[in-house]
């Protein structure tokens, strides 16, 4: 038996019935199944007992093994995914995240499965608002009280998923974030493609790791345009050798995007000498020669677009703003992107700490060294399921579920 056993996410068959995923999930060959919350296709607030017994007795009849249940950071809220989160600042809103993940010990409890995972979720608007508040308090309080809800007898461990944006975004911060909680009953869940969008040496950190990960994601990912989003402030130093970036003047609700190669105002109105003298030295202090371009604010398209799902994705990977803020730049992104013009950028908009896009890619169509990956995780002793998963592909599923199965199962043979 590999060290590394397949699996796939349910998140990535939400347009089937939970049971229907899992033949399919049987059928394709995987070892294991994800069992993740979805407010239509598996919302443990609609469930009960008795269909938690009916999923028990058809994963009883299949191959496939229950490995996992997530708990869904996309939840509550499809229009601000991820909130609210273990560290929200009010209580009532933690309490409700804490409730999602006491629900996932309830299934795993009832479907015999032994880890439950989570996200620790962005800093945001409110938490940069309320400097005296201590957010990795909050996560590590919101964590033992989760905790507190597994007996002394039962074999179920808590995970921490780090993801690029999130506070716990690197596998170093999880890892530091294990100490603090101090349980051996919370440990790390790796997902291979946000290690290759947050670390500079991705597969030394994965080694690193994988002593205390029981857990895998597995998806690809390519490089992208990275682009930071900020508000404009006294100290504000650019590194555009890092990322381009969008920079929010709160005063009047425009941006300045600091780009090498396009620099350009989108103004609301004809902007005060005062503006211009700031974003003149902006563009000195970024190190911008070309000339800047003007583009009206009011002239972006706003509407639907194929790009949607990308800005999307991207836009709510960006900590310490409001989503209104965000929201004001989605225009400007499908405006580099080419929503409704001839694209200024030819890669997808990230914001990690690599430049590697955050947008879960199938296996073997990406950039990212899974095979290296695996070598990495097995010299470091990880033994355990690894899980696709492909949110972005659920229209698609037959082919991202059957095309995952047949790129990984090779590099499984070939090691």
């Amino acid at each position: 038996m590999p060290a590394i056993q397949l699996s796939y996410s349910t998140f990535g068959l939400t347009n089937l019935d939970f049971l229907d995923a899992i033949d399919a999930v049987d059928r394709a060959g995987y070892a294991g199944i994800e069992i993740s919350f979805h407010r239509d296709q598996f919302n443990p607030f609609n469930i009960d007992d008795a269909y938690l017994d009916a999923v028990k007795q058809r994963l009883d009849a299949r191959r496939v093994q229950a490995c996992c249940v997530a708990t869904a950071s996309h939840f509550f809220d499809p229009h601000r995914p991820h909130e609210p989160s273990l560290m929200a600042l009010e209580k009532a809103a933690r309490m409700r995240r804490i409730d999602l993940v006491k629900r996932g010990i309830h299934v795993a409890r009832k479907l015999g499965v032994n880890l439950v995972t989570f996200g620790s979720g962005f800093i945001r608007d409110d938490h940069v608002a309320h400097p005296e508040v201590n957010p990795r308090e909050l996560l590590v309080d919101s964590i033992h009280e989760c905790l507190r809800e597994i007996r002394d007898d039962e074999d179920i461990t808590l995970l921490i998923e780090p993801e690029p944006g999130m506070h716990i975004e690197t596998m170093a911060q999880g890892l530091e974030l294990l100490e603090q909680v101090g349980s051996e009953k919370f440990k790390l869940h790796i997902d291979i493609c946000h290690a290759y969008c947050s670390e500079t040496n991705y597969l030394e950190a994965l080694r690193l790791a994988a002593p205390q990960a029981r857990y895998l994601h597995i998806s690809d990912a390519r490089e992208g345009y990275n682009l930071k989003i900020v508000h404009d402030h006294a100290e504000l130093a650019p590194d555009l050798d890092f990322a381009s970036v969008l920079v929010h003047f709160p005063d009047t609700a425009d941006f300045l995007l600091l780009d090498r190669e396009h620099p350009i105002h989108f103004p609301l109105e004809a902007p005060t000498p005062a503006r211009k003298a700031r974003i003149e030295a902006l563009l000195q202090r970024a190190g911008v020669t070309r000339d800047l371009q003007e583009v009206p604010y009011s002239s972006l398209y706003a509407g639907a677009s194929p790009l949607d799902d990308e800005i999307f994705t991207y836009l709510i990977s960006m900590p310490g703003l409001s989503y209104d803020v965000l929201e004001r730049a989605r225009p400007i992104c499908g405006y580099l992107r080419g929503a409704k013009n001839a694209p200024l950028v030819d890669k997808m908009v990230a914001n990690t700490l690599t430049g590697i896009v955050h947008f879960h890619e199938i296996p073997g169509e990406g950039t990212l060294d899974l095979a290296g990956s695996f070598r990495a995780l097995e010299a470091g002793g990880f033994q355990g399921y690894g899980s696709v998963e492909l949110y972005h592909h659920v229209e698609g599923w037959q082919k991202a579920l059957d095309d995952s199965y047949r790129h990984l199962a090779a590099i499984n043979g070939e090691r």
